[in-house]
């Protein structure tokens, strides 16, 4: 008796231990609770407390944001960040040390910090912050700090609007009350745009779910209202790509549109809401121009947000976010864009295939392709997105956008598999099932194994090993012919004439080119052409007049203010004329072709 005794009492002891030990660990985490004003909106100035609770012992750390979610280069927030304090919870102030550019640091403090500073904003577009007394735009990164030591805890936000501005918020966060809402965790929060403004509102459902367009702007409810039934069209035609809409958090998204004088063009994907700025209102030519941004942003939806690349998770926000994906996740979301305006009827199949050629002869004509191939013109983005720097350099000869090769890869794909009987969108949907639904990340080699399964491995890896793994050419001639559109180089200009602005090089010459052989380099101006002098693009196409290609000139131009000469031998251009063929001229397989592609599903 005394034995069982003492095993109960010890096997319930440890039953207690286990109890205690598992509730400590589960322990709720406190609330990070943040505050911003605008009272000095007139200067681009917003008040900004943050309060972090039940802090460890020891320094405690919190930073400023140094990347931005759809962003993959560096953004320096921290230097738009000014009158920083920190008190305890009894308000007493605290020492702090500012560690680096963009980290500070209390020493001594009792479990709770409340930060707080001022932000500069002043660029509405994506990635930054715009605060006037027209609006609070806010791209959270650019706009709040955070702690590591936080980043898990759930988040509450309160804006004070400016009543006397009559504001209204629109986000993505979970509302609690009226200015206040709440996040589960840093992720969540910092992929949270908010639009504060007197702005207004449509929204319609799609399965149950609700589709928001919010408009900034200083046009008319008429003009929203005609906008709105596009942008409903380009939500419809991407839903068919995929077979269904994601699905939404509190079943909602949100469209986030500024189109004011003072903001900046962009567009910003986010898990449930976009960014869309642009100078352009809807009656100065933003009705047809803007809507292209709007499909961009809403197939990252499914392609970048949930069908999103290993290399991306989690973002982190304090470094550059490299990722050798971003010709699928950027350029066949940019494949899409136009082509689900032509779907939608809001551009025509004239005007989408005319659309081709700028991508297309920059892509296919660029030295680029001998330097890396799709993928390490990925790895660039940290270097070209937004980046900013003031050393030149050699774009022209060096990279090619992962939009565009992606966008011109993402067409030749379409084509390639419509001659195989399939098409990209239902490889789209596969690739949905496999890494978006469930959003399990993907690699390079996940969509070269997805291919395979959907294709076949033969065609799969044919696609991968030439165009993706290597920099080769499709045949365009071939797939453009089986959907009747016409693919020409026609010899009009010498590439000579056609680089030139005026008689000034203001660009890199391509390596290869006539100007590059010669000797020419950027900042050179040519003064002469076979003894004719020459002082604008005119004079330049007079002394041009006679030659044709092959022939051999004699150019004196001035080269870092000093007068040179060289030979240069004329070279034509390269450059690829894309259109459609009437109607009348193709076979009835060839028109259904064309049809199935360009056609509303």
């Amino acid at each position: 008796m005394k034995i069982t005794f003492l095993k109960t009492l010890l096997l319930t002891f440890f039953i207690l231990f286990i109890s205690c030990d598992k509730n400590e660990s589960v322990k709720e985490k406190s609330t990070t609770k943040y505050h911003i004003s605008f009272e000095n909106a007139l200067h681009h100035e917003a008040e900004v407390s943050v309060l972090f609770s039940d802090i460890s012992n020891g320094k405690f750390t919190f930073r400023m944001p140094r990347s931005s979610p759809g962003r993959y280069a560096i953004h320096e927030f921290a230097k738009n960040v000014y009158n920083v304090k920190a008190t305890n919870s009894n308000g007493e102030d605290l020492e702090i040390t500012r560690q680096n550019p963009y980290e500070w640091i209390v020493e001594k403090h009792d479990g709770t910090v409340n930060v707080s500073y001022t932000v500069f904003a002043n660029r509405g577009g994506g990635t930054y912050a715009q605060v006037d007394e027209t609006h609070a735009h806010l791209n959270i990164p650019a706009t709040f700090m955070f702690a590591k030591s936080h980043a898990e805890n759930p988040i509450e936000i309160t804006f004070k609007t400016r009543k006397d501005l009559n504001w209204k918020i629109a986000t993505q966060l979970k509302k609690e009350s009226e200015n206040t809402y709440s996040a589960p965790n840093l992720q969540y929060f910092m992929d949270s745009p908010t639009e504060i403004s007197n702005h207004q509102v449509r929204s319609f459902e799609v399965d149950n779910q609700k589709i928001n367009f919010v408009l900034h702007h200083n046009g008319t409810e008429t003009e929203l209202d005609e906008y709105f039934e596009k942008v409903k069209k380009v939500v419809l035609q991407q839903k068919a790509v995929f077979g269904e809409l994601p699905k939404f958090d509190f079943n909602e998204y949100t469209f986030l549109a500024c189109y004011i004088p003072n903001a900046s063009g962009d567009g910003m994907e986010h898990r449930n809401s976009t960014i869309l700025t642009n100078t352009k209102s809807l009656a100065n030519g933003g009705m047809k121009d803007n809507i292209g941004t709007v499909s961009h942003e809403f197939f990252h939806c499914w392609n970048v947000e949930r069908i999103r690349p290993k290399s991306l998770e989690p973002f982190d926000y304090t470094a550059a976010n490299m990722s050798g994906e971003l010709w699928f996740a950027e350029g066949f979301t940019s494949y899409y864009t136009n082509l689900i305006l032509c779907r939608a009827e809001l551009i025509t199949n004239e005007e989408y295939i005319n659309g081709l050629n700028g991508t297309f002869n920059y892509v296919w004509n660029s030295p680029a392709r001998q330097v890396f191939n799709p993928i390490e013109m990925s790895y660039q983005a940290p270097f070209v997105d937004a980046a900013t720097s003031v050393d030149p350099v050699n774009r022209e000869n060096t990279f090619i956008s992962y939009y565009s090769y992606g966008s011109v890869l993402g067409l030749a794909l379409d084509l390639s598999l419509r001659n195989e009987g399939k098409n990209l969108d239902d490889f789209m949907k596969s690739v949905w099932e496999k890494h978006g639904k469930d959003e399990k990340p993907y690699t390079n080699k996940n969509l070269n194994d997805a291919l395979n399964e959907f294709a076949g491995d033969e065609f799969g890896n044919q696609f991968f090993n030439n165009y993706i793994y290597k920099s080769n050419r499709p045949d365009y001639e071939k797939l453009f012919a089986s959907v009747g559109v016409s693919i020409e180089q026609k010899e009009v200009k010498s590439d000579f004439e056609s680089f030139l602005n005026g008689t000034n090089i203001s660009g890199n010459p391509k390596k290869g080119s006539s100007l590059y052989k010669a000797g020419l380099d950027k900042g050179d101006t040519i003064l002469s052409i076979d003894k004719m002098s020459v002082a604008n693009k005119d004079d330049v196409s007079s002394a041009l007049k006679n030659t044709k290609i092959g022939d051999e000139i004699e150019i004196i131009f001035k080269h870092y203010g000093v007068e040179k000469t060289t030979k240069l031998t004329l070279q034509k251009d390269n450059k690829y004329l894309i259109s459609v063929i009437e109607k009348e001229k193709l076979s009835t397989e060839v028109l259904k072709n064309r049809t199935a592609w360009l056609a509303a599903k």
